[in-house]
């Protein structure tokens, strides 16, 4: 985190001097931990060039998991789980950010900048001409097409400045 936040820092700092202004979108996922789809996480896992034994690992993991919920002494039934990752534990926010890591490829051809910190994107670009605003555009769009296709729903929350 301290190197994002450094990062970003130095960017924006760069940009107050040189007088430019410059655009920034907070992004959030909603129920993002609990959103990841196991099926397409599986999908993702290989590109990682993981070992065979851990990937097999992490797909049994996975595979065939289920819930039950306990309130006082009753318990609930049993559910079967295709969607979510342990929250509170390395393992869970490793399989997270590997679900989530590939979004910063979206933008590499255009003049935008992405930081990841958990279920947190911050997109952010000088905005200097038509065409920069335009590319702020194209990225909120490609997120939002990354976002269907990988089944994170962004969180939505309108207020004012």
């Amino acid at each position: 985190m301290f190197n994002t936040i450094r990062d970003t820092t130095h960017d924006w700092t760069l940009d107050l001097q040189a007088h430019r202004n410059t655009d920034v979108i907070y992004i959030d996922f909603k129920k993002a931990f609990d959103s990841v789809s196991h099926s397409k996480l599986l999908i993702k896992l290989p590109a990682y060039d993981l070992p065979g034994k851990l990937l097999t690992w992490l797909a049994e993991f996975l595979h065939n998991r289920s819930q039950i919920v306990k309130l006082n002494s009753c318990y609930s039934h049993r559910v079967h789980v295709i969607s979510g990752v342990p929250q509170g534990s390395v393992l869970g926010l490793t399989l997270f950010l590997l679900f989530i890591n590939d979004v910063a490829d979206l933008f590499v051809d255009i003049n935008i900048s992405c930081k990841l910190y958990a279920d947190d994107i911050k997109q952010y670009s000088c905005i200097n001409t038509t065409l920069s605003q335009d590319h702020l555009n194209y990225a909120i769009n490609k997120l939002y097409e990354w976002s269907n296709v990988w089944q994170l729903q962004i969180t939505v929350d309108m207020f004012c400045l």
